[in-house]
């Protein structure tokens, strides 16, 4: 059995070969059983510990432990928010056939799923992206947007903390784009052709009234039904959601809220990931829509993810 740590995990899974295998992955059409455990720290309920299993019969099944701890990155040293392990399994034996770092798997996977996201959706000439979120994920967003868009030559990068947003984009001079803080989310927001969030915020971060015309939201965090990225105009404008999985979509703020507004119903999260990339779902309709893309997770992208990792070294 081998285990993959970070380093290896960054250096084997390049952002072009992820997106295709997701792509391909999704294609098939096939959801693996999936189970999902949340628990909260007594102690702080900000805490959580998460066991994810998705099983592909007759192939594989990947279990993945993970904390998330959102005050790690103030510790001295800081600490990544997110760590833990993934192992997949042999599902013809229940033999283990690998161990990885969680943690870089997850950034690889989530910035991965969000960037076929915007392959499929964002307008093929978007020259600006806009990244709310300077943490440990940001950069391979950025990595994995600029990867499928080509177009993009600019990147701007906006956080709470200005000297976190300056920082993230000076170690971000290898992206084949122009690379910038910005210190106004409000004088950023109208200038994006994609907007991407990796936040923890609870209260709205993107105003939809400020988004032009054929705009694409990806929005990553808001993982709790109490977190919020992007406000009711958002959802409003957009008049629809896209996400990579029905599982649980309710289970963000971002999705929830507009719902329970009456601003959409559960009618109107009208694609997953398995029907944009078959094609069961054309996607964007026009270049002024606005897009607004939830991206849930779940075990079966980690799945597809360590599975294609594996492969990679077949």
């Amino acid at each position: 059995m081998r285990h993959y740590d970070a380093q290896q995990i960054d250096s084997l899974l390049d952002y072009a070969g992820l997106i295709e295998a997701l792509r391909a992955a999704h294609l098939d059409g096939t959801m693996p059983q999936m189970n999902t455990t949340v628990l909260s720290d007594s102690g702080n309920d900000a805490n959580k510990f998460v066991s994810l299993i998705a099983w592909a019969s007759g192939e594989v099944i990947a279990v993945k432990l993970v904390g998330v701890f959102p005050g790690n990155t103030a510790l001295s040293p800081p600490q990544p928010s997110v760590q833990g392990l993934v192992a997949l399994i042999d599902a013809r034996t229940g033999a283990p056939i690998a161990t990885c770092d969680g943690a870089a798997l997850t950034f690889r996977k989530t910035a991965a799923d969000s960037a076929l996201g915007v392959d499929i959706l964002a307008r093929k000439d978007a020259a600006t992206l806009l990244v709310l979120g300077a943490g440990g994920l940001a950069p391979h967003v950025i990595e994995a947007h600029t990867s499928v868009r080509p177009s993009i030559q600019n990147v701007l990068i906006w956080n709470r903390d200005p000297a976190r947003a300056r920082a993230l984009a000076a170690r971000m001079s290898h992206v084949p784009a122009a690379v910038q803080h910005v210190s106004s989310l409000e004088e950023a927001l109208p200038q994006a052709d994609i907007v991407s969030c990796v936040t923890m915020a609870t209260e709205p971060l993107v105003c939809g009234a400020l988004l032009k015309p054929g705009t694409h939201v990806d929005l990553i965090g808001a993982y709790m039904p109490d977190m919020r990225e992007a406000d009711d105009d958002v959802a409003r404008r957009a008049g629809r959601i896209f996400v990579d999985t029905y599982a649980n979509a309710e289970g963000s703020g971002d999705v929830a809220a507009p719902i329970r507004a009456g601003i959409l119903t559960r009618e109107d999260i009208v694609a997953d990931l398995f029907e944009l990339c078959s094609g069961r779902h054309a996607g964007r309709e026009n270049v002024e829509q606005i897009t607004m893309y939830k991206n849930v997770g779940g075990g079966h992208l980690d799945m597809f993810t360590a599975r294609h990792l594996i492969n990679s070294q077949l």
